[in-house]
């Protein structure tokens, strides 16, 4: 096996790991009653190539490489309330309304891991000044 094939086998192996259900699937969160599951959009490209010649003193010459780029974009999200189940597209202007409409308590729960987290800092630096201070 050439060079190059152990490449492409290592980067198609990498990619084999990469591509399973749980990354185009994510993991589902549960917010009060609503479970949301995102779902991702994966595109990837590939090239490789090689080629030999001998320069202008006669020298023999290789070459070999491959890469890979690849783009990852959320798609949608599934909403599960109870027994109603819905699809989001997150492309459209108004789709994201849409979500927290249906997930209301999403704003609530993340304001206050903002607030709590705010409020931890602000007790850790003030105790931080008194220690300083005393």
């Amino acid at each position: 096996m050439g060079k190059i094939e152990g490449t492409l086998n290592t980067i198609f192996e990498r990619l084999e790991n990469f591509f399973k259900t749980e990354t185009i699937v994510g993991e589902p969160k549960t917010i009060g009653e609503v479970t949301i599951v995102p779902i991702i959009d994966i595109g990837f490209g590939l090239g490789s190539g090689g080629g030999s010649g001998k320069d202008p003193k006669g020298n023999d010459g290789t070459g070999e490489g491959a890469g890979v780029g690849a783009k990852i974009t959320p798609n949608s999200i599934l909403v599960i309330k109870g027994k109603e189940v819905s699809i989001i597209p997150l492309k459209g202007r108004n789709n994201m309304e849409k979500v927290l409409e249906m997930v209301p308590d999403i704003l609530d729960k993340f304001m206050e891991k903002i607030d709590k987290k705010g409020d931890n800092e602000g007790k850790e630096e003030k105790e931080g000044k008194e220690e300083n201070e005393g």
